[in-house]
């Protein structure tokens, strides 16, 4: 029997087993748990259970397409609205296939919204006639995000976990300011694949070539080729409860220029930090802290964020309900 194998995990709690399990998907999303198993120490048949075992708390890994890859923007909308048709608006939202995460704050008056948009003409539809013709909708404030800072280990429930890079996950992204390639073009499979992988990240190689109608040499080649190229990213999709953390928050933060680049990589090495980007706007970054309670948010602001010598100010606003799951 392997350490841990008998152990009785309670309610809310996870053990270091099952927290370096989340953090390997983390890194790769689609590593086989035999080789998670071998990196952690247990057996197959252990990584196996205690993975079926996240997935009934709602554990979900989800393949994304990179936008800045497939010439694709990503926006942030802060939409604000009666405070009895917040929820209804969230909703009608969430439906939508090229919204990301949306969530309910500021006393339920206003909802945040993640939208990639492939043409202007998408975007525009949304911004300029879908959301201005909705009953009680006050406002809506659309934000670029310009740069998403991002890094191997930059998770909070990493937080503590002894798995490193080894793991397989991709190098932190270099901090240069070279101009990015050309966006990568996709073939019909790709597309397909892309459409499979955004329901279940760690679909196997027969169940994605049936799905696409290729040969499952032919989908590993494809992708093989996404995740070379940048195009293919995964997230892990996991409740902050079942951690122990039952406050999140957007950041919205006001940098000194020349200095967001530098302030934004800080951010993304913080393992409160779940999100960090660039932004058009009055705020120049914006990001999502994940927390115990409001002792650990109060301790992050004045010692962490407090500590970086570009912030000039910084906007907090609690998050009270997630309506749509997924990182941005």
């Amino acid at each position: 029997m392997d350490a841990g194998e008998d152990m009785v995990v309670g309610s809310g709690t996870l053990d270091a087993l099952e927290l370096g399990l989340l953090q390997a998907l983390q890194l790769d999303g689609r590593a086989a748990l035999s080789r998670i198993a071998r990196q952690l120490g247990a057996s197959e048949r252990t990584v196996g259970r205690r993975y079926s075992r996240l997935c009934t708390l709602g554990l979900r890994v989800v393949g994304q397409p990179v936008p800045a890859r497939l010439g694709m923007t990503r926006w942030l909308l802060r939409v604000r609205c009666a405070p009895d048709a917040a929820d209804s608006v969230a909703r009608a939202l969430a439906r939508r296939a090229d919204t990301s995460w949306i969530s309910l704050a500021s006393g339920g008056t206003e909802l945040y919204c993640a939208l990639t948009s492939a043409t202007p003409y998408e975007r525009d539809a949304l911004l300029l006639e879908q959301l201005p013709r909705t009953p009680q909708v006050t406002g809506v404030d659309a934000h670029c995000l310009l740069r998403l800072f991002t890094g191997v280990t930059s998770t909070w429930y990493a937080d503590g976990v002894p798995f490193g890079p080894a793991g397989g996950g991709a190098p932190a992204p270099a901090q240069g300011s070279a101009a990015p390639p050309e966006p990568l073009a996709l073939d019909p499979t790709d597309r397909a694949l892309l459409t499979e992988l955004a329901k279940d990240g760690r679909a196997g190689l027969p169940e994605l070539a049936a799905a696409t109608g290729r040969s499952p040499s032919s989908v590993q080649r494809h992708l093989e080729r996404l995740r070379a190229q940048g195009a293919l990213g995964f997230s892990v999709d996991f409740a902050p409860r079942h951690l122990g953390y039952h406050l999140m928050t957007h950041l919205w933060l006001r940098v000194v220029p020349g200095e967001v680049s530098a302030t934004g990589h800080a951010l993304a090495a913080h393992p409160e930090i779940a999100f960090a980007a660039a932004t058009t706007g009055p705020h120049n970054l914006v990001a999502t802290g994940v927390f115990r309670d409001a002792h650990d948010l109060h301790h992050y602001l004045d010692r962490r964020v407090g500590a970086l010598p570009a912030v000039q100010a910084v906007e907090t606003a609690p998050i009270l309900r997630e309506v749509k799951r997924l990182a941005v």
